[in-house]
């Protein structure tokens, strides 16, 4: 819409992405911020509430009466955002939308699982989420590959080329990047605020790195290989002023969570965001804390099967701390903190090639 604004009437300040994106950040503030209030009245008034197990309601009994599915309502306000802010011939700006909605979708599905039948928080089946989060990747991954004028080189940090050329299989890499981090960011949402922050930082991080990568000056510069990607920071903007405003209703005491409407697509978004600007392999180090949080899932009930011994007192990691005596609010800012460290490395790592 502002884009059109640019193309019919040359207002030429609007053909700028970062006026653009500064844009969308405030529409997206402004329309979370105008309907997260009013949707957690709605909620409240409807019954639209978390269900927990049992070990958090006895450590945590004043949430049981906590709204979720916030994750539709930043999610929308990012969706209407990029509409009005972005160039919607851009084919990367389609897609990112379309990842933010299809696995919103999906968290959708789980979610009102989980309230329809409250006495049971487990939602759709391990199964059921998995077989529809690599069916969208895979979507999304196809769209890349065909529709698309990204490569499929395989590129790592410190090096200046591309260690191989994946070609077709690069499909099956994508897929694989979006299901895992999609799953990470939704294992790491169990605190207040402790899965919105990170997310936040590694959007900043990424979106970073996508407007340099469509940006032939700074991406030759920084070595970073070229794609029109740049107009994707836009929708990095909206999501991040969503995300913002959230934060405003999830900080500690949480008035909302976000659920797996907003978990599952933030995870996909950040994957795809790694995936266009050639950094599958940098995302280990933006999203350190959904690493870890994954890997500590991965080693409790590997240890478990194998020898019958749990390694931490709870999995995820932040339950262990949790059960530790640690308290909520400390858990999360260290968390925060560990997560602001680990993406200014990684943005250090784009000069050291």
């Amino acid at each position: 819409m502002l884009y059109l604004l640019y193309t019919f009437f040359h207002i030429n300040i609007l053909g700028y992405l970062t006026v653009r994106s500064a844009i969308s950040f405030f529409l997206g503030l402004m329309f979370t911020l105008f309907f997260m209030p009013r949707f957690i009245g709605w909620a409240q008034k409807k019954n639209k509430v978390q269900p927990i197990n049992k070990w958090v309601q006895e450590h945590h009994h004043d949430k049981s009466n906590t709204p979720t599915m916030g994750g539709v309502v930043f999610i929308g306000s990012t969706i209407i955002a990029s509409i009005i802010s972005v160039n919607l011939e851009n084919s990367f700006a389609i897609g990112a939308m379309a990842v933010l909605l299809f696995f919103m979708f999906i968290g959708y599905g789980d979610d009102s699982d989980k309230i329809k039948y409250n006495k049971n928080s487990a939602g759709l089946s391990a199964k059921a989420k998995l077989v529809a989060q690599i069916l969208g990747g895979a979507g999304i991954s196809f769209y890349l590959y065909h529709f698309t004028s990204l490569n499929t080189e395989f590129y790592v940090p410190f090096l200046k080329e591309p260690l191989f050329n994946l070609h077709a299989y690069a499909m099956i890499l994508w897929t694989l990047v979006i299901v895992s981090a999609s799953n990470a960011v939704n294992l790491t949402d169990g605190l207040d605020g402790l899965a919105t922050v990170p997310s936040l930082i590694a959007i900043a991080s990424l979106g970073f790195i996508v407007y340099a990568t469509g940006n032939y000056i700074i991406g030759d510069y920084l070595l970073i290989p070229y794609f029109n990607v740049g107009e994707v920071m836009v929708v990095c903007a909206a999501l991040m002023g969503s995300l913002t405003g959230f934060l405003w209703f999830n900080c500690n005491p949480a008035e909302v969570f976000m659920g797996d409407s907003g978990s599952l697509s933030i995870g996909a978004f950040i994957a795809y965001l790694s995936i266009i600007s050639k950094s599958e392999v940098l995302l280990l180090l933006i999203g350190f804390i959904f690493v870890i949080e994954t890997l500590s899932v991965i080693l409790q009930v590997g240890s478990f099967k194998l020898r019958k011994k749990r390694i931490f007192l709870m999995a995820p990691i932040h339950h262990h701390f949790e059960q530790k005596k640690w308290s909520e609010n400390k858990i999360i800012i260290r968390f925060w903190i560990i997560a602001a460290i680990s993406n200014i490395i990684a943005l250090i790592t784009l000069k050291i090639r």
